[in-house]
């Protein structure tokens, strides 16, 4: 009972800079270009990561602290991009270039693990996450959403709405915000950084 009242163990912050520029969002798919390329050789370097960590937690119950943090450092580079992008829009700041915590309005954190399931990490990341990862492929666009999932799509909305009456709305922002908790909490599950189950819940 004591975890339940506990903080999950990955979490996410995304601070709505406002004033916004109304027309900014336009080209942000332009801006982000360099991150995505580097990000691509980032994940490239996470699965890696992953594939080792797997091993080193079944044999050991470790995660090697150096993978995690590696690993850690890509979904917060990710979650930043992703931020300042179309699963947001909630800042005009453009991310910074590290996979360390910086001063940024969005940011991502995951307690280390002192110790993790053995016999878990074969299963979790595929057969318990199954009902999570159903639910995280409706917000981002998986399982046969050819326009994006219910992030991109409540995203642009907001951003139309930006445009025309120079306002991003709260709720749509909220709503986001807790469809991209909950992917990045299974996210860090897959990624085996914690035993804990993911809430089903967009709250923290």
């Amino acid at each position: 009972m004591a975890t339940e009242t506990q903080p999950y163990p990955v979490s996410i912050r995304g601070d709505l800079t406002e004033p916004l520029s109304p027309g900014l969002w336009l080209i942000k798919w332009l801006l982000l270009v360099p991150h995505l390329v580097i990000l691509a050789f980032l994940w490239i370097g996470a699965v890696i990561a992953w594939l080792i960590s797997m091993f080193a937690i079944l044999f050991t119950g470790k995660y090697p602290r150096g993978l995690f943090d590696y690993n850690v450092g890509v979904l917060r580079w990710s979650w930043r991009v992703s931020f300042y992008g179309y699963h947001a829009l909630g800042t005009d700041r453009y991310p910074p270039f590290t996979l360390q915590s910086v001063d940024y309005p969005a940011d991502l954190n995951v307690t280390y693990p002192e110790r993790l399931s053995q016999g878990l990490v074969l299963i979790k990341w595929w057969l318990l996450a199954f009902p999570h990862l159903i639910i995280v492929g409706v917000f981002q666009g998986g399982w046969g959403y050819r326009w994006g999932g219910l992030i991109v799509i409540l995203t642009i909305i907001a951003g139309v709405v930006l445009l025309f009456r120079g306002k991003y709305p709260k709720d749509i922002f909220d709503l986001v915000m807790g469809f991209n908790r909950w992917s990045f909490r299974v996210a860090g599950y897959v990624t085996l950084m914690t035993d804990r189950y993911p809430p089903f819940r967009l709250g923290d």
